[in-house]
């Protein structure tokens, strides 16, 4: 039996250090060879690392939350020569590893058995439920959802392809427990009630009792939310929540949501976006507000006097905007301190990024309309064909293929100026890149050979590319290689903007959304559905004049998009 040490490796081409965000093992734990332990979060994606051996977790050395240059050791495991862990050792390791742990935990279990390896064995039959073989596909976002919860993912019936496991289906699986559990005492009941033990996660099942080297974050989190839950199920007239798999919304609103502890995926609207769900923070507020009175009103004895008011927003931000704070006898307490957000990760990248961008790049935006009378027609009647393939057609393919239409005709658009070569390199590719917001920021997947694929092809790599960005899940490879991008700020809500060059690209093209406008046609005003356009060029690459022509060249492929065809 030996003590083999594992080191962060390189997770990216080109990254030196990235954030150990959460680990997915823990002391004592047997893993298996290529069986992820700690998610790692770079300037470029969140990635799971996986293990290199077959053995039991000795010790951890890094803390959540901690940056780890590539190279350092982060875990050790305990294998045999073989590289397996011996079974009767891992038994005999794991009971001392137990009894340490409970030595210095001062909320040690003080009833365990004698027998180390019996408490293992009993805890295990306890707790640990069946799961089946094989490997558990779900990305981070819901296997993170799944710890916070105390839900085993291995559990978790996925419906997506191949057993795919998502968000949704940890919340339903977590609310199944929930309701399991309805004979136990309810959330109104006495306020000195212990809480109850959370379920076991996927670190913990199996470790026979013994706690993490390191601290997890958010701890007790599980318990508050599983509360909030059964308040809401528990009101018999509360909203049900509308468990969508993608919802857009603005980062706004989103942080209006984990103000409150909503789930936008959850929060009703009837107001969409080029198909999608839009949720807007009054929405958000309202089934938020809802939540609660249904929650409070089940809670409250009959006899009961009103109860104060709850600030459940945590901000008085959220409070002014609307939210469900303290009221003016109740307000918050002076000198409240500030929330700090760490600057790193991809959030650091994007801003240096700009940075470099702006400060480079001497930008020039500009603006146009295009009348798409056609282009609305052309989508309406592909869209049944599209849906028979299984296709999600949107607008942003015929966008795609009228931008390489004029970088055909404009291909200094489509280029890279070299300043220490002092030459402009004109790209013979076109690889577009589409910006997708997610939680963690904007990331900018990347399309590439535009100019040979069709329409449908085209529309199913954006959505899969979009739907894997906002999962963390793309590489960082296919973030690499773009030579124009586009920003659809239109799907949110907006016209125009000065979209910031994705350096050392020269040029990116901002989307407004397709409304009907007010437009001149034979001298009278009429409504007609229009297109706004932002056009922001390296203006030391790309006079304003060429930038104009792009521009035409454009929309006259949007206005008439049989064009298109002869791509």
């Amino acid at each position: 039996m030996t003590v083999e040490e594992f080191r962060l490796p390189d997770v990216g081409e080109g990254v030196a250090e990235g954030e150990l965000v959460t680990w997915l093992v823990a002391p004592g734990d047997r893993v298996e060879e290529d069986q992820p332990v700690a998610e790692v979060e770079t300037d470029k994606a969140l990635v799971e690392v996986p293990s290199s051996y077959d053995g039991v977790v000795e010790e951890l050395f890094v803390e959540e939350g901690e940056m780890v240059p590539v190279g350092d050791v982060i875990i050790s495991f305990r294998v045999d020569e073989d590289g397996d862990a011996g079974e009767a050792t891992a038994e005999s390791d794991a009971g001392a590893t137990a009894s340490e742990a409970a030595a210095g935990d001062d909320e040690a279990d003080t009833t365990e058995p004698d027998d180390e390896a019996d408490a293992i064995e009993a805890d295990a039959t306890e707790t640990e439920p069946a799961t089946p073989s094989g490997r558990t596909f779900a990305p981070p976002s819901a296997r993170r959802l799944a710890r916070e919860l105390g839900v085993d993912i291995a559990a978790v019936d996925g419906s997506g392809p191949g057993g795919r496991i998502g968000e949704a289906d940890v919340r339903a699986h977590a609310e199944g427990g929930a309701d399991a559990g309805a004979d136990g005492p309810s959330v109104g009941s006495a306020s000195d009630a212990p809480d109850p033990k959370p379920a076991p996660t996927p670190t913990d099942v199996g470790s026979g009792g013994r706690t993490s080297a390191v601290k997890k974050r958010d701890a007790g989190g599980a318990d508050s939310e599983t509360g909030a839950a059964d308040a809401a199920s528990a009101a018999s007239d509360a909203p049900d929540p509308a468990a969508r798999e993608t919802t857009l919304a603005t980062p706004a609103t989103r942080k209006v949501a984990r103000e409150l502890g909503v789930d936008v995926d959850d929060v009703p609207t009837d107001d969409t976006r080029d198909g999608e769900a839009f949720v807007t923070g009054e929405d958000v507020r309202a089934y938020a507000e809802a939540l609660e009175s249904e929650a409070g009103a089940v809670d409250a004895p009959a006899d009961a006097p009103d109860p104060k008011p709850v600030d459940v927003s945590g901000s008085a931000d959220a409070a002014a905007a609307g939210g469900t704070g303290p009221s003016a006898a109740e307000p918050s307490a002076p000198g409240a301190a500030d929330e700090t957000v760490p600057y790193r990760g991809v959030r650091r990248t994007i801003g240096k990024q700009m940075e470099r961008s702006v400060y480079t790049a001497p930008h020039v935006t500009h603006h146009d309309t295009a009348e798409v009378d056609a282009l609305v027609e052309a989508r309406a009647e592909l869209k049944p064909q599209a849906e028979a393939e299984d296709v999600k057609l949107t607008y942003m393919p015929f966008v795609m293929k009228a931008i390489v239409a004029g970088l055909k005709e404009f291909p200094s658009l489509n280029s890279e100026l070299r300043e220490d070569d002092e030459e402009i390199v004109l790209k013979g590719d076109y690889n577009l890149g589409i910006a997708v917001a997610t939680d963690a920021g904007l990331m900018v997947p990347v399309v590439e050979d535009v100019d040979e694929k069709g329409l449908f092809e085209l529309a199913d790599e954006v959505n899969d590319l979009a739907a894997r960005a906002r999962e963390r899940e793309l590489a960082p490879a296919e973030m690499k290689g773009g030579t124009f991008s586009i920003t659809n700020f239109g799907a949110i809500g907006g016209e125009y903007a000065t979209p910031i060059i994705n350096y050392p690209e020269t040029a990116i093209l901002g989307l407004g959304a397709i409304e009907e406008r007010p437009v001149v046609r034979d001298g009278e005003v009429v409504a007609a559905p229009t297109l706004p356009l932002s056009l922001s060029i390296d203006h030391r690459v790309i006079d304003g004049a060429e930038a104009a022509a792009f521009a035409n060249t454009v929309m006259e492929h949007l206005e008439h998009p049989l064009l298109l065809l002869t791509l």
